[in-house]
């Protein structure tokens, strides 16, 4: 690491806030990640006869176990649990549900209020609430991710293209950078979902087509005011190609201030696919999704553990994104010293 990028490190840790917002949202991302092993209708281990299986990486027919049939073991069945445990046992995650388990077993109508098989209750459906967040937030921050990198290529792409050539491709890129961000992206994005069966590629590729014009001003003034400067008019007096001048010289400086920006994008995806969810145009019914828990718990005002649940995963969620962008702007800020 270099002694400037060191420096900058040293500023993002004195920023107390957004360096432990950075620790405890990797943490609960890594921690969704293996969600399969955490939160899940299948038994991590079985032993069954002297021999070890792991349902979790691999499905077997109950005909394995005992059973009469040769489709998928239902591990939570009592005849099939019964089978097992007479003559082996299983280690079952802490939460024996995943997002799109229901409970068949509840002793009052669905939603059910927390319980000690269903910590937070269960949704409309029967499905356990703790699942689905953790799936939830999984796939919600898988998605912001992607699309922000994808974007931020795009985008800088862009802005770099435009800032460096200038002239009528600045021209003819900034009219249409206007008239494209001029358009209503949400309803754009409703108009376009309502069209096709969603699912996360499909929205992934939606959101990117009006996503990838935040970064593009920012890169292309970074680009205008270094194409002119010393160091880059001497590089091409050598003879370096304008792809070299691009991507060695000036690029690393726009991408200081471009860096910056990126937990709020991040940000802005999850709140979009969120809102998507909520109205219904977002991911295929039946996904681990935030947005769909949030239009449940509209939907059922007698069952407050839904609101609460989803209002507290979303705000814990956005708000240390918010701390680790506010951090990495103040470390990349020149005007700070560590």
């Amino acid at each position: 690491m270099s002694p400037l990028n060191q420096q900058r490190w040293q500023k993002f840790k004195q920023h107390r806030r957004g360096y432990w917002s950075l620790w405890i949202f990797t943490g609960l991302f890594a921690l969704s990640l293996c969600a399969e092993v955490l939160v899940n209708n299948k038994p991590i281990m079985v032993s069954y006869r002297s021999s070890l299986y792991f349902p979790v990486l691999k499905d077997y027919p109950e005909t394995t176990f005992g059973g009469e049939f040769e489709t998928a073991t239902d591990y939570r069945d009592s005849y099939v649990r019964d089978m097992i445990e007479k003559n082996g046992w299983m280690l079952w995650p802490p939460v024996h549900f995943n997002h799109q388990t229901i409970n068949y077993n509840l002793t009052v109508p669905a939603p059910a209020p927390p319980s000690r098989d269903n910590w937070l209750g269960t949704d409309d459906q029967g499905r356990d609430v703790v699942a689905r967040l953790i799936y939830g937030f999984r796939i919600s921050v898988l998605f912001a991710l992607t699309l922000t990198v994808l974007s931020s290529i795009v985008g800088v792409a862009a802005g770099a293209l435009q800032g460096y050539y200038g002239g009528r491709i600045d021209l003819f890129g900034q009219r249409f950078i206007e008239i494209w961000s001029g358009l209503p992206v949400l309803f754009m994005l409703i108009i376009l979902s309502s069209l096709v069966e969603p699912n996360f590629w499909w929205l992934l590729g939606l959101m990117l087509l009006f996503s990838w014009t935040e970064l593009t001003g920012l890169v292309r003034a970074e680009f205008l005011r270094g194409r002119n400067l010393e160091y880059v008019r001497a590089a091409r007096a050598l003879g370096l190609s304008d792809g070299q001048i691009m991507y060695r010289h000036i690029l690393p400086n726009a991408m200081v201030s471009t860096l910056t920006f990126l937990p709020f994008i991040f940000t802005g995806a999850i709140g979009v696919l969120t809102s998507l969810d909520f109205l219904g145009f977002g991911l295929p019914p039946g996904s681990a999704s935030l947005g769909e828990l949030v239009a449940q718990a509209k939907n059922n005002l007698s069952a407050p553990w839904l609101g609460l649940s989803s209002f507290v995963t979303l705000s814990v969620m956005l708000t240390l994104l918010v701390f680790v962008g506010e951090a990495a702007r103040d470390a990349f800020d020149p005007r700070k010293s560590a």
